[in-house]
């Protein structure tokens, strides 16, 4: 005889069911993150142990941080489940958090409440990297009613890293990619409407090998074109950019003769594309619709930029020259960067110390990107950053003289205010030089591309070409 608890005839018991489904869902769980930590390496598990302290202790350390707000209004369930008429107890609210983690520390992103939001987080800043065992911790706004709170472990800069090209077309055009900032973040500036770039920094501490990641990732476009003069050897068989000469149309050495050549015939070029340029594009700016494989961006690299403006002083008849080959080579540099900038030309400046004697102040001073890996004197960091450099103590090149910050640049980042370090990674040569063996056949001299367009209305420009040996 059935009792009147006994479930009625032909139905099922879930409850059985529902429990072993509920065991098996956490089962799987728990396996998928033992797994996931046991594969992991050692500075990741670091991190996935602080992840967990981050979030079970969160509770407890925002109120101490006064991170936490009282709500005194009773909400419609309490107020109806309130039959003694005693008054309702305020509740504690603390800011959701959402904790992941990666090889250098946590990422958390927490929602803002009233009166704790983002300036509140940014004051605790300091408080939260004590609390959760970081180097440093940044709050910046993910969305409105939302930040991120990106803490370190381990300092992003003082690991060297490696870029390995992947040889394919860049999604986004004139975007270079730096590498990653104090928090393990990654960090790229956009180079569309910007004329010029400069570089400076002592020997060695990686100049060169920020521009061979430029190359590297921009050299499978045929929507690009390079061109060098590096004032650190005498002939293209030499120094760090032996490789690349072939996926160059045009490359000079130390000699101020040969450079003048070549700035005269982008100065040649720079002219022709500004006289026709609505003819060809029916634009006013190129970057209104792009680079193209027949209007390419043209990236002029100066390296030790220094060797083709010093002023040289004597009265003899060589120095005289050299002094006028000098002023006229910065009289054409100014003119690209000046007004290369609508018709799609890029000029690259790196030099050790960026003081007027090196980039003459006029080339200098329009450039709107410039990056310092390390320097001896205040007064060379602030050639290369700027006066503002000196409110920023931290992020002063004069403080990445440690061998550790080879590779280290700081920058003034278009994104953000003040100034911001970058830890940039090493190209493998033996990579770089396949990938510019293997893109050497997009390499086209700008001119003759915009001459095969032009066809007979060439001669409408009253523009000499440039000499094609020289190129």
């Amino acid at each position: 005889m059935k009792g009147p608890n006994d479930p009625a005839e032909g139905t099922f018991d879930y409850g059985p069911l529902v429990v072993d489904l509920a065991l098996a869902v956490l089962v799987g769980w728990t396996v998928w993150w033992v797994v996931r930590y046991l594969r992991a390496d050692a500075m990741t598990r670091q991190s996935i142990r602080q992840a967990v302290r981050v979030r079970w202790g969160w509770k407890r350390l925002a109120p101490m941080l006064k991170l936490s707000v009282t709500d005194k209004t009773p909400t419609a369930l309490a107020s109806l489940a309130n039959t003694n008429g005693k008054p309702i107890k305020p509740r504690v609210l603390i800011p959701a958090l959402k904790v992941t983690h990666d090889a250098y520390g946590v990422i958390a992103r927490a929602s803002c409440l009233p009166r704790v939001g983002l300036e509140q987080f940014q004051k605790a800043a300091p408080h939260l990297a004590d609390a959760w065992r970081c180097t440093r911790v940044a709050v910046t706004q993910d969305k409105p009613g939302q930040v991120v709170i990106r803490g370190v472990r381990l300092d992003p800069l003082k690991f060297p890293t490696e870029h390995h090209p992947t040889g394919e077309v860049p999604d986004e055009k004139a975007r270079w990619d730096l590498g990653v900032d104090e928090y393990a973040q990654p960090v790229a500036v956009d180079l569309t409407q910007v004329p010029g770039v400069t570089v400076a920094g002592l020997p060695g501490f990686g100049k060169t090998s920020l521009i061979n990641r430029l190359l590297s990732d921009w050299a499978p476009s045929s929507a690009v074109q390079f061109a060098c003069a590096d004032g650190k050897v005498s002939a293209a068989h030499e120094g760090d950019y032996a490789d690349w000469v072939q996926r160059m149309f045009a490359f000079v050495g130390d000699d101020l003769e040969e450079a003048n050549k070549l700035f005269r015939q982008l100065v040649e070029l720079r002219r022709a594309r500004s006289a026709s340029i609505r003819t060809v594009l029916g634009v006013k700016s190129m970057w209104d619709i792009g680079p193209s494989e027949g209007w390419p961006l043209v990236v002029l690299v100066i390296d030790e930029a220094h060797t083709y403006f010093r002023d040289h002083k004597g009265s003899d008849p060589k120095t005289k020259k050299l002094a006028a080959l000098a002023a006229e080579n910065a009289r054409l540099v100014e003119d690209l960067v000046k007004k290369g900038r609508s018709v799609g030309m890029l000029v690259i400046l790196a030099t050790q110390k960026s003081t007027g004697d090196a980039i003459p102040t006029f080339i200098r001073d329009v450039c709107p990107v410039g990056l310092s890996f390390a320097q001896k004197t205040a007064e060379a960091a602030v050639a290369a950053l700027g006066e503002e450099i000196r409110e920023w103590p931290d992020a002063n090149p004069i403080n990445l003289q440690d061998p550790t910050y080879i590779g280290v640049a700081s920058m003034n980042h278009q994104s953000q205010p003040g100034f911001t370090r970058v830890r940039t990674p090493y190209v493998p040569d033996a990579e770089a030089a396949r990938l510019a063996e293997q893109t050497a056949t997009l390499t086209a001299n700008p001119y003759a591309l915009l001459e095969a367009v032009l066809g007979p209305r060439m001669g409408e420009v009253n523009l000499t070409k440039p000499d094609a040996d020289a190129a």
